[in-house]
């Protein structure tokens, strides 16, 4: 990983506010889900669609993504909204399960081991498998993305620390060959085998491309933080916006161009450094 200052200009995220569509409005919508992929676009992120957890007080989730058989099964990922001073003291019950948080919104305090750590806008933390941790909003609340993964631990391999970021202080890596237009910041070392989920952020210029349908073994859950762009999903073209998320299973050919006139952002995750597993 990169330290350093990133270029901050024109960055911003995305913050979904939940409400109710009015009886006006049309039924029809961008939500598509087929056997290579999925559209939540950000219209559906509303009250009604809400979760519940356990353990947490003064807060509602958006699931965007849960393990399903025979389509994506690595990972599930949340957008969690804490009113103020919500939080949890408990959040994760299950000791298999690794995490990361993003925050797009606020300010989170997070309790590690009985270290405090604070996180604000851009914000980001690595929370491996069986650790005790809590969060908690001031005052004003806070918005954040959650992934969570069960970690594939290996026999002569260490499990990864935590630790914690922001995305200012991360210089973005460019593609080769494209000078610039196209960049990812990434959170997770990619040279650390021990990882087995990389969280990242990837920036396309204005008129940028992915030039080629990737296909690949790993899952991806892409949620856009900012701008607008055209997907290239198994032969079909989408438009995409800032708030609307997309969930690809493995091998899902993708491309996309950035359509400005803004950078086009997404946060992104994927499964890496693991054999697939056998039946």
């Amino acid at each position: 990983m990169t330290q350093g200052t990133a270029p901050q200009q024109n960055r911003s995220y995305y913050v979904p506010k939940g409400g109710l569509a009015p009886q006006s409005q049309l039924v029809n919508d961008r939500a598509v889900f087929t056997t290579a992929y999925a559209i939540l676009p950000k219209g559906v992120l509303s009250d009604i669609v809400t979760s519940a957890l356990p353990f947490w007080d003064n807060a509602r989730f958006w699931v965007l993504a849960r393990p399903l058989s025979g389509f994506a099964e690595t990972f599930s990922q949340y957008i969690v909204e804490l009113g103020p001073m919500g939080g949890s003291t408990r959040p994760e019950t299950d000791p298999g399960a690794e995490g990361a948080l993003f925050v797009v919104e606020g300010e989170i305090q997070i309790t590690l081991e009985g270290a405090l750590h604070t996180l604000t806008k851009g914000g980001f933390a690595f929370l491996p498998a069986g650790s005790t941790w809590a969060v908690a909003a001031g005052a004003q609340g806070c918005v954040f993305h959650w992934f969570r993964k069960r970690y594939q631990s290996l026999p002569g391999l260490d499990a990864p620390e935590a630790f914690f970021t922001n995305e200012n202080d991360i210089a973005p890596s460019p593609m080769p060959d494209t000078n610039g237009a196209w960049a990812t910041t990434r959170f997770m070392n990619p040279a650390d085998l021990r990882h087995d989920m990389h969280i990242t952020i990837v920036t396309l210029q204005p008129g940028a491309s992915i030039p080629f349908a990737e296909t690949h073994v790993m899952e991806h859950g892409l949620y856009v933080l900012q701008g607008k762009g055209v997907y290239h999903l198994n032969q079909t073209w989408v438009e995409v916006e800032a708030g609307d998320f997309m969930w690809l299973r493995a091998f899902c050919p993708q491309a996309c161009y950035a359509g400005g006139p803004e950078p086009f952002r997404y946060l992104l995750y994927k499964d890496v450094n693991r054999h697939a597993p056998l039946p």
